[in-house]
């Protein structure tokens, strides 16, 4: 559908003097010794770790990147295009708890297999996405390889890279070799796409840097995100902000692109502000929204796909908050057309929890939205006219020929939603929302199906994750 764009020429004008004099006057910082030297050696001004750009060597390096790619999936079937009309979902990424009912407590490896498994029992997301929730009770050294190992295998679908070390991001990018055949085979259809997050405002650290190098260099796209709460990150007003953002997004993308000319690389966005009473982060906020279509309309501008929103809220459990902050979040997602959704199932507490109940919430949710988002069809058959002279006048059209052939499907079916009367909704227990989902997790747990995976693709891996565990370990 039409992309909703709220930004007038003379905005994006203001906004491109913004950028322009913040890379040109203020600099960009670059923790990394390599990024330093390369963009030395293509002309830009370096005063220490800081860089003034020259803009216009930033849109030339810029146009270098594809406006879409592809991502091919260990199942062909769920290969999906980053960019252009299509918007592809992953799940909420980061967070260090997790909660399972009203229990709230460090994630285990135990939930990261869990959410992989719930990743791929529905058809609506396209990813487990990367770090889905981080399992406390394996080694910091070596537990991305069984974050890897268990994406790779309990879905068939894409996943996302490590980016906490150049080393990580390399072990990830062998083992993804494994998975397609080689080295050629990803440089030809990436198979990773990585977030690396800049240290707002204003620098890009070395870890981030170092990892995108690797990515890069491998081929495979990586999220360049500014990292903006208004307020703390960035001054408070939107305008300065995506001014900001703008920035650093596209002094990323130039060195990426210095890197690896044509590299596939999506400009990301995480806006939203802080509460200014508390200093807290706020999500689901109308300024978060107004960012998003704002966000989706400057990337397009730059010819480039556009990663920003997500099930974000800040509540500290499922309820009404989390539910309608979400929306306010999604609904901007899907109407700024974004074309990788990070966060999509699963986020409460700010980021800082991975929660079943609300992994399935969300993907109601989601679906919903995709119902809602699929362009009508018009045509003599959707008019239905036959089944105006079938019922007639003060009739109804329960039982018409038009209804019988189209009742299973003409109407989205929500999996979660209760509309029984009150009467039969208390003789079933007065289930709310929270209970229902946790119901359904569970029982989407107890059905889930492992999908199919070459035995000696993964004897492999298990060779390699344990070649690499003796060595971290």
């Amino acid at each position: 559908m039409p992309r909703y764009e709220i930004l007038s020429e003379e905005s994006m004008a203001t906004l491109t003097l913004g950028w322009k004099r913040i890379v040109s006057e203020i600099g960009i910082e670059f923790m990394s010794p390599w990024a330093i030297d390369l963009l030395r050696e293509n002309g830009q001004t370096v005063e220490g770790d800081n860089v003034k750009f020259d803009p216009e060597w930033i849109l030339k390096q810029v146009a270098k990147a594809p406006s879409q790619f592809n991502l091919q999936a260990r199942n062909p079937k769920n290969n999906v295009q980053i960019g252009g009309d299509s918007m592809v979902f992953g799940g909420v990424y980061g967070p260090p708890f997790v909660r399972e009912g009203d229990v709230r407590r460090d994630a285990t490896f135990k939930d990261y297999e869990n959410f992989c498994k719930l990743a791929q029992s529905y058809d609506a997301l396209d990813s487990v996405g990367g770090v889905v929730c981080e399992p406390n009770d394996l080694s910091l050294d070596s537990r991305h390889l069984d974050m890897a190992y268990a994406a790779a295998t309990l879905t068939d679908k894409f996943f996302m890279g490590n980016v906490v070390t150049a080393q990580n991001a390399k072990d990830v990018i062998a083992m993804s070799e494994i998975i397609f055949g080689g080295r050629k085979s990803i440089e030809n259809t990436p198979a990773l796409i990585s977030l690396i997050n800049c240290n707002s405002p204003l620098r890009w650290d070395d870890r981030m840097l170092d990892s995108l190098r690797e990515y890069v260099l491998a081929g495979q796209p990586v999220v360049v995100t500014p990292f903006l709460l208004m307020g703390a990150m960035s001054p408070v007003t939107i305008p300065a902000t995506l001014a900001q953002q703008i920035a650093e997004a596209l002094t990323g993308i130039a060195l990426a692109q210095t890197l690896n000319p044509g590299c596939p690389i999506v400009f990301g966005s995480f806006l939203s502000n802080i509460d200014m009473q508390s200093g807290s982060p706020q999500f689901g906020t109308p300024e978060s929204g107004i960012g998003l279509l704002c966000t989706g309309q400057i990337a397009r501008s730059f010819n480039l796909p556009f990663r920003g929103g997500g099930g974000l809220n800040s509540s500290q459990t499922v309820d009404a908050q989390s539910a309608y902050q979400t929306m306010m979040t999604m609904m901007p997602t899907f109407l700024s057309g974004t074309n990788w959704v990070m966060h999509t199932a699963g986020w409460l507490e700010g980021g800082l929890v991975s929660c079943y109940e609300k992994f399935v919430v969300d993907i109601e949710i989601l679906q919903s939205l995709m119902t809602e988002f699929t362009p009508l069809e018009f045509n003599v058959e959707s008019l239905a006219f036959d089944a105006h002279v079938e019922v007639g006048h003060g009739g109804h059209f329960l039982g018409a020929a038009h209804t019988m052939e189209r009742f299973r499907d003409c109407f989205y079916r929500p999996f979660l939603t209760n509309s029984d009367n009150y009467e039969r909704w208390m003789r079933l227990g007065a289930k709310d929302t929270k209970a229902r989902a946790s119901e359904i997790y569970i029982k989407k747990l107890e059905e889930y199906v492992q999908p199919e995976i070459d035995p000696r693709m993964k004897q492999e891996l298990d060779e390699f994750v344990a070649k690499r565990k003796s060595q971290l370990d």
